[in-house]
């Protein structure tokens, strides 16, 4: 018995150590930690039991006979984060450079119908070089089994995929079904093909970074959600986005204790629309003054900054926030702002986590670029998002809801459940310069005629109490007491039942 205990002893040392020490001191001088290490520093500390150590790869040709390595690649398995249940894979890069053979996609495939089947959250953390091309069909399909897998999770459980080094070729399909992508600056990077495959197929000569670092997904592709300066810091927010999040879609939301009261009042919002309708102001502060603590959790804060989007708290309980940011081109909504927002509101709506909406947007962004960029159905997406949303959804319109923009915000015409506006609020077809030169065309040439008309038109049609005459506004409050209303709101719907007509699924504008 004793020399069976010693071997498995040997055995789960020389698994642990994936490619060996000097692969280890490798991936250590890139400033990386190692698969293992990082999935002790996301769970729970001493939380994670792990699942198929011993498994090696069954490829022969191109002398894969003779190089095998407990694990194939890949550590697989679960634990807990804050005593929460979580599946995890970290591909290791110390192991065939973390490719992707028939063997490491059946670990990877394992943890995520366990995963499904037990309704828990998974995370994917990457660092791999693509498909192991020693074994070709049998490493495609065993892609394709993952893919199919994120597609049936999708909108069920949370997906989060952390990229912690290279992720390229058919690695970064599984990321792009989960909900949310998250990068390490400067050590990792994604694409489909890279550098030297674009400088045979189009010439262009650019580095790895250039083509798919962090800086690129985060502020122009917005493939990713966020980017952390290491590996550890990473880790460490994943935990904090798994406290945010439901187990599943049929599970609780998260509820923790809260220590700020919802009674209390802020003055200090009473002043945080300036006096000139064209001043800016930062949404996000009106957020932070919203959620329990000033405790908000940005998603994709470097794309599209017009508008922003993320996790916080009402009352110990997790909220979604998506506020137009007048500080970025005066909180316009453009293309990106739409689709950055939809993707936000739908994931919200899956998984059961009602949506408060901050409003302070003068229309969409008009334009060529726009237009051909396709403005109208990426507008759609986001009115497609709102409308079909079935969670609670509080609105405040804090200062400008103008045109299309107006309806398409979570208005009461989407069902929005709780509409309020601040005093300050206008809610218009336009603004009132632009609405009065089409209006009294005739009088433009006549200055004292126009500012005449432009008082009258604010008057009557720049205001709060306008909409709230039709019900389209259920009150307008005081700015001091959104946290307070917001919050009562949120609780009194807590019961809220609705339901779209049946569908097999929907076709959004995509």
């Amino acid at each position: 018995m004793r020399d069976v205990l010693e071997e498995l002893d040997e055995r789960r040392s020389e698994a642990r150590l994936g490619g060996g020490e000097t692969r280890i001191a490798a991936q250590h001088e890139r400033g990386k930690l190692t698969a293992r290490e990082r999935i002790e520093a996301l769970l729970d500390e001493g939380s994670f039991e792990e699942f198929d150590m011993f498994v090696t790869h069954r490829g022969t040709d191109f002398g894969m006979a003779d190089k095998r390595y407990y694990g194939d690649g890949v550590v697989t398995g679960w634990g807990t984060v804050n005593g929460r249940t979580v599946f995890v894979f970290a591909k290791d890069f110390t192991v065939f450079g973390g490719s992707l053979s028939e063997a490491h996609a059946e670990k990877i495939q394992k943890v995520q119908d366990m995963a499904l089947r037990n309704r828990a959250p998974i995370i994917g953390l990457y660092d791999a070089g693509g498909a192991r091309i020693q074994e070709g069909v049998a490493a495609l399909g065993g892609y394709a089994e993952v893919f199919q897998r994120n597609v049936l999770a999708s909108g069920v459980i949370p997906q989060i995929s952390v990229i912690m080094g290279p992720c390229a070729g058919g690695d970064v399909y599984s990321p792009a079904m989960t909900d949310f992508i998250f990068m390490v600056r400067d050590t990792s990077y994604m694409f489909v093909t890279g550098p030297d495959v674009v400088k045979t197929v189009t010439n262009e000569t650019v580095t790895s970074e250039e083509l798919g670092g962090a800086r690129v997904h985060t502020t122009k592709s917005s493939i990713a959600d966020g980017a952390y300066d290491n590996d550890l810091e990473a880790l460490l927010q994943m935990r904090r986005l798994i406290d945010l999040l439901p187990q599943s879609n049929t599970g609780a939301l998260p509820e923790i204790e809260c220590f700020q009261s919802v009674k209390q009042d802020d003055p200090s919002l009473d002043t945080l629309v300036p006096k000139n309708a064209n001043t800016p102001y930062d949404a996000r502060e009106l957020i932070e003054k919203t959620a329990d603590e000033g405790d908000f959790f940005e998603i994709q804060a470097a794309f599209a900054q017009n508008i922003v989007v993320g996790l916080g708290r009402m009352e110990g309980r997790t909220v979604g926030f998506v506020a137009n940011q007048p500080m970025v081109l005066a909180g316009v909504l453009d293309s990106d702002a739409s689709r950055k927002a939809a993707r936000f509101v739908r994931f919200c709506d899956c998984f059961s986590i009602p949506i408060v909406t901050f409003v302070d947007v003068p229309g969409f962004l008009p334009g060529t670029a726009q237009e051909q960029g396709g403005l109208i159905k990426h507008g759609a997406k986001l009115l497609f998002a709102y409308g079909e949303a079935t969670v609670p959804k509080v609105t405040v319109i804090t200062r400008k809801a103008f045109g299309g923009a107006y309806d398409v915000m979570a208005s009461k015409h989407l069902r929005g459940d709780i509409n309020y506006a601040w005093p300050t609020a206008q809610i218009a077809v336009m603004g009132a310069k632009g609405a009065v030169e089409i209006i009294f065309r005739k009088d433009v040439g006549d200055a004292d005629r126009i500012a005449e008309h432009t008082k009258m038109y604010e008057d009557r049609f720049l205001s709060p109490f306008v909409a709230a005459e039709r019900g389209y506004i259920d009150e307008v409050i005081m700015p001091r007491s959104t946290r307070r209303r917001v919050a009562r709101g949120l609780r009194m719907l807590r019961g809220k039942e609705l339901e779209n007509p049946w569908k097999k699924h929907d076709n959004i504008p995509l």
